[in-house]
Parts: structure tokens; sequence; C-alpha cells
């Protein structure tokens, strides 16, 4: 059985202060909340991904609670003369566990291709280390209103595939984000939501049923505590992936308990 997975992407904000009250708040709250049996590991998992700058403090901070900690973006290059970069060595030595590949903002603004995605993607597989790759796709407003979301999150999927295998996404995350619902506050519907989810799992169980059944797929539109349970609920979600509500300990808890409250431990 799936479990949910509640990640929480900073994007470019904090400082040391900050994820020091946002991780002991985090697992603070999220252990109080738990059951018993739910003490040593809770029945969903919990991610947070801060700036670059900040994974060796987080890394730290987060070593013994039920906090997982990924980047937001790393070279696929091992080494080199790359400057500015950061490499899959680097964060896994920082206690990364997962780094997000491909976010809507990493291709809108910095004009990363399916291919950058695809070849950071490989090298995530190919890492002698457990870096889990969140494969981040997604359809921007006018891409929708054309009908063509299946197209473009199929085309950013082929990319992957094509690069690794389907095998290759075995044990990755992969997170439907709209652009169109970042940061404006607008979400897709339960429903809207749920059928891209249907979606890219149909098209990874067509190669291979098992891949397609056990992958998390998670949501990523301006997910809030008053609308998580609601997304959650639908069958292909598997948790999300948390922009601004990611930034207080209340915002994000309150999507950890929807997580806790389906998983079935209200």
């Amino acid at each position: 059985m799936r479990r949910f997975l509640v990640a929480g992407n900073w994007k470019m904000h904090g400082g040391l202060e900050m994820t020091t009250e946002l991780i002991s708040g985090i697992s603070r709250e999220v252990l109080n909340m738990a059951t018993i049996s739910e003490q040593r590991e809770l029945a969903y998992d919990i991610l947070v991904c801060p700036p670059a700058v900040l994974l060796q403090h987080a890394g730290a901070l987060a070593k013994s609670l039920p906090i997982s900690i990924g980047a937001q973006n790393v070279s696929p290059h091992t080494s080199g003369a790359f400057t500015g970069e950061v490499s899959l060595p680097m964060i896994a030595e920082m206690g990364c566990e997962y780094v997000l590949i491909g976010h809507s903002e990493r291709r809108e603004l910095f004009h990363e291709t399916d291919q950058d995605t695809a070849e950071k993607f490989a090298a995530c597989v190919n890492f002698d280390k457990s870096v889990v790759p969140v494969l981040c796709v997604g359809e921007s407003l006018s891409e929708r209103q054309q009908g063509q979301t299946e197209l473009v999150v199929e085309r950013q999927l082929n990319a992957v595939i094509d690069a690794v295998g389907i095998q290759g996404l075995d044990g990755a995350v992969i997170a439907y984000e709209p652009v169109w619902a970042i940061g404006t506050g607008e979400t897709a519907s339960p429903e809207q939501a749920q059928a891209v989810h249907a979606f890219i799992r149909a098209k990874l169980a067509g190669l291979d049923e098992n891949i397609g059944q056990r992958t998390q797929i998670l949501y990523g539109g301006s997910v809030k505590s008053g609308n998580a349970e609601q997304l959650f609920s639908q069958p292909d979600i598997d948790g999300g992936l948390i922009g601004g509500a990611s930034l207080t300990v209340e915002g994000f808890v309150g999507i950890c308990r929807a997580a806790q409250k389906l998983a079935g431990h209200a």
C-alpha cells in the first residue's frame, strides 16, 4: 500500500533560525498528534526541501526526527568546473534523501528543458547512494486551456523514460504541479487533479504494472490545510508538494493532519 508523502518546498526562503523553528516545530507537533504506535514511525512520510545553503543545518536537525531532507535542485555532473552548481555527492553528504527534479520554476525561469530534467534524473538513478528523485511535471494555463494537459505531461514523462527506462522510475516520486495553480491561490478541483494523477499512473502501469501501482504521485498546486483532505482522499493522489503553506508550522502540520487521518490514524 502506498504511503502518503507530505513534502514542503521552501523555495528561496529561510535562514538558520527559520530552519530550526520549522523543523523542530513540525516534529514536535506531528509527534504530539501521533498515536503511541507511531512514535517511532509515522503512518505517512514527511519531507522538507530547504535552500541549498541550509541543507547541512537541516540535515543535522532532522537526523533523529521523523522528517526527511531534500534538495530543490541538483547538477547532473558529479564534480567539475560548474560554478554555482551543487552535485549529488554534496547533497547526499548533507543528509538529503530526496531531490526535486524539473520543478516548473526551473523549467520556466531558468529555461531547463525536458532533456535537462532527464539528465538530472538519470544522474540520480546512476548515483551509488540513495537520493530519491521527485520528478515534477505539469502544464501551463495556456496549455490547459488548449486541452494539452495530457500531451504535455506525457512528453515530460517520456523524456525521462527514454533516458532511464521504466525501471529507472522504480522508487522515484512524481509530483503533478499544474503551473497555473502554483502561487496563485488557484487550485485544481480534486476531480481535475485526480484525472491527471490517474493518467500518470496509467501511463506508468502500461509499461510496468507494479511500478505504476506503487509509485507515489503527489499533487503540487496551492495545497493548504483546508483542501488537503479532499485532495488526498482521491484514489491516485498520494500526498502533496507544498509551497507557501510549508513555511509555517501551523500550515504544514495542518496538511500532515490530513495525511494522518486518511492513513487511518486520526
